[in-house]
């Protein structure tokens, strides 16, 4: 159980969760987004272009801001490389799934929707690290099921992108697969220097003491991505 915040404690968090809604609007387009350049490439090539693809996939997951705030949570309590393994395994087979299938299957959903449910992803890892749900319900949703379910939103977002462009058939398959081995390549990079980052955190003493406003941040930053992308669905994509 994490102590309540102090009133110097609180403070951080309002500095600390400006910060991050600050970044969250700026990003949130490029969430999940795929920038012109790459847009140009990914309609324009044709046939097998596995190093390409990886490279695709792996600044996707580096430059996600939305999979990286998740991850964060995620890993935020978790010390042993085994328990770490295991949730990022179950993301990444949540991600890889929905990823794959969604394009190449061609399921639709409404990508405001999805997008916002992959903010929902971060507001409740916050609340679950800050032992939200066993104070108000008095249980504790299923930690790994719900990083499992997350991840397949996680990677219908980035499915919805993709399903927008002109992608061409030749080749298809393979360059989705090397796209996938990509963007689980940048997870591990992205993970690697978090965990470097929270190590150092954890050994400077302040990690238990400023855990509430981190969270309070990460909460905060999920809610900007929710209410941005249910914003878009009112003004625009439930608009036949």
């Amino acid at each position: 159980m994490i102590a309540l915040p102090r009133p110097a404690t609180l403070r951080r968090i309002s500095l600390i969760a400006t910060g991050l809604c600050l970044a969250a609007i700026s990003t949130v387009l490029h969430a999940h987004g795929v920038d012109e350049n790459d847009q140009a490439f990914i309609e324009g090539a044709s046939g097998i272009n596995l190093i390409p693809y990886m490279y695709l996939g792996a600044k996707h997951m580096v430059t996600g801001y939305d999979h990286l705030l998740f991850l964060a949570g995620v890993i935020f309590f978790l010390y042993r490389m085994r328990d770490i393994g295991t949730y990022v395994t179950l993301f990444a087979i949540g991600h890889s799934t929905t990823l794959l299938a969604g394009v190449l299957l061609d399921i639709r959903a409404n990508a405001y929707l999805i997008d916002a449910i992959i903010g929902l992803s971060v507001v409740y890892k916050a609340l679950d690290n800050m032992d939200a749900f066993e104070t108000w319900l008095g249980w504790r949703p299923n930690p790994k099921a719900a990083v499992l379910i997350f991840g397949f939103f996680h990677g219908f977002g980035l499915a919805t992108k993709l399903q927008d462009l002109t992608v061409q058939k030749d080749g298809l398959v393979p360059n989705l697969i090397a796209f996938n081995v990509g963007v689980e390549l940048g997870q591990f990079m992205a993970l690697a220097i978090i965990l470097i980052l929270m190590n150092f955190w954890r050994l400077s003493g302040d990690f238990k003491r400023h855990a509430v406003a981190f969270n309070t941040a990460l909460m905060a930053a999920g809610l900007v991505l929710m209410g941005y992308q249910l914003t878009g669905y009112f003004t625009q994509g439930n608009v036949a």
